[in-house]
């Protein structure tokens, strides 16, 4: 049997060819009892439309592309699964570009702006440098980026400043004086700067404090949770070692935490550890942690992306959604 067409459902309706594209693009030209009845006779036929032959007619291929990386870490995953959310709900499906080196990231880029392939584009943590921006300025595709500073462009940002001055303060607070700082090296190839602001927290909340900066107390290295278990072995073995240490992320918390396990120091009657992130894994191990809204990150940027297709605003857009402070078991007062 021969699948349904558009011209069977015209048929069956007693419209025109055309009054059923129109119902399909969801045109305001139509009636609303007109679009009901078409709307009927397609359910009844088990119509389905042909996609490709809709984007062509339409001049838009329906498609956002979202350029992001290393997937497999869960703040990522918890902001792309924010943009899938609201995605779900519209015409557009997703196209995935992801990028593990800055060489990687010119080829998405370029795949993003070549051969009309997307109608949007949502940029997730690159600080893009002054080409790529223009590249984005230049072309037609409407651009959203999630978790990066850059003035130029729509933006869904999170005050790291302020949460890394959250994170300390809360020790403080507790009484801690000796606090460390573990992260990703604050220069790196794809010129993230989230680490950076959150370590300018740090240094602020300390100053204010009247605590001078301590270099030993600061560790960075490679990205993931093997890194920070041996930059936290490096720490906790210090002769005068911290008693609490600020991980960037819960990703940096969990190796400080299995080092912390390995070294026999207790958490935290011994040594007070604070995250960053609050990803699922965070409430598991019971880790304090900062807590930036990773999930409405993806919806916002979505939604904001969505309305700039709809009706472009001119000027360039900024949400900041707050950090807050998650307190649960691995912060106490120092012995």
């Amino acid at each position: 049997m021969s699948p349904t067409t558009i011209r069977d459902v015209a048929r069956a309706a007693n419209v025109s060819i055309a009054t059923v594209s129109r119902v399909l693009n969801d045109s305001p030209a139509v009636r609303p009892a007109t679009r009901d009845k078409v709307a009927a006779v397609m359910a009844d036929l088990d119509y389905v439309p042909n996609l490709t032959a809709r984007r062509l007619s339409l001049g838009r291929t329906l498609t956002i592309g979202i350029a992001l990386p290393f997937l497999t870490l869960p703040s990522f995953v918890e902001r792309l699964r924010g943009v899938q959310y609201v995605l779900t709900e519209s015409e557009y499906d997703l196209a995935l570009f992801s990028a593990e080196t800055p060489n990687r990231l010119e080829s998405c880029l370029a795949n993003l702006f070549g051969r009309a392939r997307v109608d949007g584009a949502i940029v997730v943590s690159f600080q893009l440098n002054e080409e790529q921006v223009n590249q984005f300025l230049q072309s037609d595709i409407p651009v959203v980026v999630i978790d990066a500073w850059q003035p130029e462009m729509n933006r869904v940002i999170v005050d790291d400043v302020e949460g890394g001055r959250l994170a300390i303060n809360h020790l403080l607070e507790l009484g801690h004086r000796r606090i460390a700082f573990l992260s990703d090296y604050l220069e790196n190839p794809f010129n993230f700067v989230s680490m950076q602001y959150r370590f300018d927290g740090y240094r602020q909340a300390l100053e204010e404090a009247g605590i001078e900066f301590n270099p030993e107390y600061q560790q960075e290295g490679e990205l993931g949770g093997r890194e920070a278990y041996q930059k936290a072995v490096k720490l906790l073995t210090l002769p005068d070692r911290p008693t609490a240490i600020f991980a960037a992320s819960d990703t940096h918390a969990i190796g400080v935490l299995k080092a912390a396990h390995d070294l026999g120091i207790k958490v935290p009657e011994d040594l007070s550890v604070i995250g960053y992130d609050d990803i699922r894994d965070a409430e598991y191990l019971h880790l304090t942690t900062i807590r930036q809204h990773l999930f409405e990150m993806g919806v916002e940027g979505a939604n904001m992306l969505l309305r700039e297709l709809r009706e472009p605003a001119g000027d360039p857009l900024e949400v900041c959604l707050p950090t807050q402070l998650v307190v649960r078991g691995t912060t106490a007062s120092p012995n």
